[in-house]
This record gives structure tokens, sequence and C-alpha cells, in this order.
């Protein structure tokens, strides 16, 4: 990244993930929610949101915040503007959650918490979107990659108008009648959240970044233009599937199933060009974060293939819950963590070894890890989504809480691994810091601005 700057903030946006992350886990081995509840329960909703708003929101935004300016090559417009997001997400965040569970326990303040929380979390992913926004309309025309991130602003402004509308109602703040609306507008939420905004963001990262990693040439294909036009046309089918919804569920029903074909579409295309990208790599040996990363792309595979099969056999209501779960923790977490593993190091050395690098002989990014360590983690954290998938799947909730816990325990043991990174613990005490280097915070940011 020649001459782009550290995002000040990205850290503390990626430690704020970590957290929702792992207490959502920690919940979900506790037996809290899905499927000890069901998938309406406010228990269910506490963890969802957990994970969603918190977890792959948090992890998104602090990813577009640094890398977003790689796409357009410009500077970040508004970037002071990412600590007060980054504090109205974390306290939004907190008081949904904290409202869900008061709603479980009838407690008479679930219904402000709830409304206080939704807006809260609203204004702050709503600041993401401006940044990124103003950012990318500077740079006009918009490269691919950049375009699919602009895509997936638009499916997160659709998601925080569903969700903001959603609490107001459960909160009782909104006329009864919006209640009819839940059952049929919860899935477009989702699926906006999910794979409108995440996935689609993800994807457009990914053929920037996977050709910066691997040393292969550009990813942007035609096929790439085709699979971005099939997004586009998935995410303005779930856009009109929210007005259909209100008054012609047969509408909706067509609306979806288009939707669902263009995603397929779309996922096709993107994983031709995965294997051309990968075929075309340059690194003779895949670093690990690259490794894991294989495994989470088989997830989104795997679970797309799967949503296509259930959707045309009529077991969707049956497997849905196994599905998102296998995207969810699979694909989303799975490819948050892998990436994580190479950006943490990667922005860790250049705040901290930037500054002096040709004055003084400085360690290697990949000397800030140990990979063989953090592979066990990873291969175990799959090992349990797959685990958790399945008894998912068969209905055994036994099964699906030590699996949960499998997942916790190599989470954490990741979390950890970053934590290591950050405070230099893999290099020798006598070369953490040459010719002045700075030591890099856990997650707030150096007191020096930084240039790589």
């Amino acid at each position: 990244m020649p001459g782009a700057s550290l995002s000040r903030w990205t850290m503390g946006y990626f430690a704020a993930a970590c957290l929702f992350l792992l207490v959502a886990e920690v919940l979900l081995a506790a037996g809290y929610g899905f499927p000890a509840a069901a998938i309406e329960a406010p228990q269910t909703l506490a963890v969802v949101h957990l994970l969603t708003a918190g977890w792959f929101g948090l992890l998104m935004s602090g990813a577009l915040l640094q890398f977003v300016p790689v796409l357009v090559a410009k500077p970040l417009k508004g970037g002071g503007a990412a600590l007060p997001a980054l504090i109205a997400i974390v306290a939004g965040e907190t008081g949904l959650v904290l409202g869900f569970v008061a709603m479980d326990r009838g407690a008479v303040f679930a219904a402000p918490l709830l409304s206080v929380g939704a807006s809260s979390l609203s204004l702050g992913y709503l600041t993401i979107a401006g940044i990124v926004g103003i950012t990318l309309a500077s740079a006009w025309p918009l490269s691919l990659p950049a375009r699919f991130v602009a895509l997936g602003l638009i499916a997160l402004v659709a998601t925080l108008a569903l969700g903001a509308t959603f609490a107001l109602v459960l909160s009782g703040y909104l006329p009864p009648s919006w209640a009819g609306f839940l059952p049929s507008g919860l899935p477009l939420h989702a699926a906006l959240g999910l794979g409108g905004w995440l996935t689609v963001s993800a994807v457009g990262v990914s053929y920037k970044l996977l050709p910066m990693f691997l040393l292969a040439p550009d990813g942007a294909s035609g096929r790439a233009r085709m699979a971005w036009m099939a997004g586009a046309a998935a995410v303005a089918l779930l856009l009109a599937s929210v007005l259909l919804s209100v008054v012609d569920l047969a509408g909706t029903t067509v609306a979806l199933t288009l939707a669902l074909c263009s995603s397929l579409a779309g996922l096709g295309l993107y994983l031709v060009d995965l294997l051309a990208i990968y075929h075309a790599r340059r690194r003779p040996k895949l670093e690990l974060n690259s490794l894991a990363s294989i495994a989470s792309f088989a997830a989104l595979f795997v679970g797309a293939a799967w949503l296509a099969l259930a959707a045309a056999t009529g077991r969707l209501a049956t497997d849905i819950a196994a599905i998102v779960y296998l995207l969810g923790f699979g694909w989303l977490t799975g490819l948050g963590l892998a990436k994580l593993y190479k950006i943490v190091p990667f922005l860790t050395w250049l705040e901290c070894y930037g500054p002096v690098l040709g004055r003084v002989p400085t360690p290697r990014v990949q000397d800030l890890v140990r990979e063989p360590r953090a592979r066990l983690w990873f291969l175990l954290f799959h090992v349990g989504v797959l685990s958790a998938t399945i008894a998912l799947a068969l209905d055994h909730d036994l099964a699906f809480r030590v699996a949960a816990g499998l997942q916790l325990g190599t989470s954490l043991a990741l979390v950890a691994e970053f934590l290591r990174t950050r405070r230099l613990m893999e290099i020798a005490p006598d070369k953490r810091l040459p010719g002045g280097a700075i030591r890099p915070n856990f997650f707030l940011p150096s007191l020096q601005p930084t240039r790589s």
C-alpha cells in the first residue's frame, strides 16, 4: 500500500468486533438462544445481533476504513468521524442486546433500550456509510472492487432502515398494525445484511486484496463485472421484495426466488475467478491466512448450494438455521479471522517499523506471527463449525453446545495470537524496537501518525 495512511481507529474496530464475537460464542456454548430457544425469541435475537451488528459489522467497518483508500487510490474522507462512529456502534449494540435480554425477562425498560440502542447503532453505521461513500465518490469512476463496496453500502442502509423499524415495532413506538410486517420482513433484513452488505463487500475487497497478498494478477476480470451485475440484480430484487411484502406475498416469493438465482449466478462466477487467482499466484507457498481462507470459501459455496437445494426441495424452513450458521461462522467468521491473521501483523508492522524502515534492520511481517501454532487453531475452529452445523441439521442440542464450545476455545486462542502480534511477542527482545521504533498499543492509535 504505497503512500497509504494507517486508519487511526482500525484496531479499535477490530478489538471491539472480537469482543462481541467472543461474547456471542460464550452464550451459544452456554445454551442461550437458538436452538435451546425459538429462532425468533429475544434470546436468539440478542445472540444474532452480537454476531451481525457487533462482530461482522465492526470487522467490515474497520477493514473498509483501512482498505477503501487502497481500492480507490485516494485518501479517506471524513476519517475524523471514525471514533464517534465506533462509540455510537458499540453503545448502540450494547443497548440493543441488553434490550433483547430485558424483553426476554419482561422488564419495563426493554422498550427504551431497544429504541435508543437501534438509533445509536444506525447513526454509527450511517456515519461509516458516509465516510466510505464520500471517499468512493471522490474517486469516480469507480474501479470494480470499489463498485462492490458501493453496492454493499446500499444494502447496509436498507438493512439499518429495516432494523430500526423492527426495533420501534417491538418497543411499541409504532402502531400495532406494523407488527404484521415482521414475519416477512425479518428474513429480508437478514438477507440484506448478511448477503448484501457483508458478503458483497467481502467479495469486492477480496478482488483487490487476494491478488495483492498472493502476488497474482489483478482479479477484476470480465467475469467479475458479470458477478457484480448479478449481485446488483440480487440486491435490487431484495429491495423490491421489501416493498412487495407489504402488499403482495406472492410477488415477494417470485422476487426472492429471482434474487436467489442471481446470487447463485454471481457466486458461480466468483468461484471461477477465485480459482483463477489462486492458480495464477506467484507466491508458491501459501501463507496461513490464505490456507484458512480456502476453508471459508468452501463454506460459502457449500452453504449457497445447500440453500438452493433446500429451496428447491421444500426443506428451507427445516434447514435454514444450519445453513445460516455455516455461512455466518464458516464463511464470514472464518474469513474474518483468517484475514485478521494477515491484516493485524501487516498494520502492526507498518505502525511499528514503517517509520524506521531503511534506517535500521527491521523484522519481516511474517516474523510477527507463528503459523505452526495458529494452524492448529484454524483447523479446530473449522472442525467446530462443521460439527455445530451438523448438530443443528440433526437437531442435537448437546452436540451443538460442545461444538460451539470448541469454536469459543479456538476463537480465544486466535484472539490471543492477535494480541501477541500487537505486543511483538514473537520478536526477540533485543530486536523488537530497533532505532526508536514505536511499540504499538493494543487497540488505541499510536501518538505519531504513520505512513507506509
